[in-house]
């Protein structure tokens, strides 16, 4: 059942739970290179929903004729495609029956809703994960949007399968990886759910080397391959921060050179939102 609240509209547990399980499988689509999309499509049958995310343009070049539903992600001045003005860029790869609309989501409490109607009329839902997020992702960062809806899916119990298409967490020359998220701790969990059988990873994830390491050394406790591998990445990290150090040494002018310039730049409209309401990005 709706729980309409200034604009916002909630749905309890039982009606998401009501409203996904009619999916065979519920496939989460990651804005990256890793997505076989064609492949997905001629795999799964036509009783999969397809999760996607905020610039879904990245991934899709012409409207997606299936089951879907758009995750919209919310930063401090409400949903980011609503704010940055791309609602209408978006939804237009989407249209009928078929396509549940918006869920506007938030991961924490800096994050605001954007109202129902700021989505060029479609529906849109609502769905608050800080609480859910509070105490399990690391301090100081972030969860990525696909993340905290895998996370919340899998607790859902749904009878269809949960996919996970092209999370690589890996950054090219023509998608970014922010710093804001934990890309480590979210790779690690997601990949013991899909050990556990919770979720179902596909793109993006290679076999593990070390189950390889399991086989050829049976008579060796996985405890002590875990120790040896992360002995090795200890050293390999010690010595490229090593090099880092020194990179960062080099580059003092070039980066102050560059301060400089971006002080000189206009103030965006986040930045002078956050100066008129400074109360706000701590709200909610």
């Amino acid at each position: 059942m709706a729980t309409p609240n200034g604009g916002l509209n909630f749905l309890t547990q039982e009606a998401w739970k009501a409203l996904l399980s009619r999916f065979s499988h519920i496939v989460l689509v990651a804005n990256s290179e890793a997505v076989d999309f064609e492949r997905l499509r001629s795999e799964l049958p036509g009783t999969a929903l397809y999760v996607f995310f905020n610039k879904v343009y990245k991934v899709l070049d012409a409207p997606f004729a299936g089951h879907a539903v758009l995750i919209a992600r919310s930063g401090v001045m409400g949903a980011n495609i609503v704010h940055r003005r791309e609602v209408g860029d978006v939804l237009r790869f989407f249209a009928g029956d078929d396509f549940l609309g918006v869920v506007n989501i938030r991961v924490s409490p800096e994050e605001n809703f954007s109202e129902e109607t700021r989505f060029n009329g479609v529906k849109a839902r609502h769905l608050d994960l800080t609480h859910m997020l509070s105490d399990l992702y690391p301090m100081g960062k972030i969860a990525t949007s696909g993340f905290a809806m895998a996370l919340w899916l899998a607790d859902l119990q749904l009878p269809g399968k949960i996919l996970l298409a092209g999370f690589s967490a890996k950054r090219s020359e023509k998608w970014k990886v922010f710093d804001v998220h934990d890309w480590t701790f979210e790779q690690i969990f997601l990949r013991l759910f899909a050990r556990m059988g919770s979720i179902l990873m596909i793109g993006g994830v290679d076999a593990s080397p070390y189950a390889a390491l399991a086989k050829r050394f049976p008579q060796v406790p996985p405890i002590e391959i875990a120790m040896t591998a992360a002995e090795v990445l200890s050293e390999r990290l010690d010595n490229a921060n090593s090099q880092i150090d020194r990179l960062m040494s080099v580059t003092k002018t070039i980066r102050a050179i560059e301060n400089f310039f971006r002080r000189l730049k206009p103030k965006t409209r986040k930045a002078r939102f956050l100066e008129k309401c400074p109360r706000s990005a701590s709200a909610a």
